[in-house]
Parts: C-alpha cells; sequence; structure tokens
C-alpha cells in the first residue's frame, strides 16, 4: 500500500522561507507524476507545483520565482522550496501522486505565514 507522508511545515515571518518534503512508501514513486497543493481556509484547493516522470516542472502563476519543486527519485520524495513567503501563501500543503491515473493525497501540512 502506497502512503504518502508530508513534513516540513510551520510558522515563518513574510519573507521567509520553509522546504516542504512528502515521502512515498512502495514502488510507484519513480513512475508517478507528483504534485503539490495547497488549500486555505474558505478557498478550493488548487495547484502549486507539479513535477512529472521526467523532471518537467509547471508552477501556479501566483508561486513562480518563489517555489521550486524537485524529486528525489532514490529516497521516493518530492520537496517544494518555498522562498520570499506571503501572508496569502498561508494554507494547508499537500502532497498529491498520480501513477498512470492512480491517485493518492497526503494527509496535509499547514504553512502559516506572518505579516
Amino acid at each position: 500500500q502506497v502512503q504518502l507522508v508530508e513534513s516540513g511545515g510551520g510558522l515563518v515571518q513574510a519573507g521567509g522561507s520553509l522546504r516542504l518534503s512528502c515521502a512515498a512508501s512502495g514502488s510507484f514513486f519513480s513512475g508517478s507524476a507528483m504534485s503539490w497543493y495547497r488549500q486555505a481556509p474558505a478557498s478550493q484547493r488548487d495547484l502549486v507545483a507539479t513535477i512529472t516522470r521526467g523532471g518537467t516542472t509547471n508552477y501556479a502563476d501566483s508561486v513562480k520565482g518563489r517555489f521550486t519543486i524537485s524529486r528525489d527519485n532514490a529516497q521516493n520524495t518530492v520537496y517544494l522550496q518555498m522562498n520570499s513567503l506571503k501572508p496569502e501563501d498561508t494554507a494547508v500543503y499537500y502532497c498529491y501522486l498520480n501513477y498512470y491515473g492512480m491517485i493518492l493525497w497526503g494527509q496535509g501540512t499547514q504553512v502559516t505565514v506572518s505579516s
């Protein structure tokens, strides 16, 4: 059974940085596209960044130039480096795995950016 476990969230001041990690169990990771989503209170869950099996990345316009998604297939882990954080980045961040249509979500990690 594949599970995703996120870590790295927390409280940071505006302008600061955090790095989120998402570790996957099982043998599907290297063949999966991985994404980070976020959901603020009373808002829908929005796509933040995606990295394909081949390493191609895409970002939401709101985080381009500030966030970087990366993956380490040897460690079955995907990362989200978040720099120049803003209060509007405050949300629960979710890791997302897509293995040829098999979808899995992590439990989420809270990121709070104070002004």
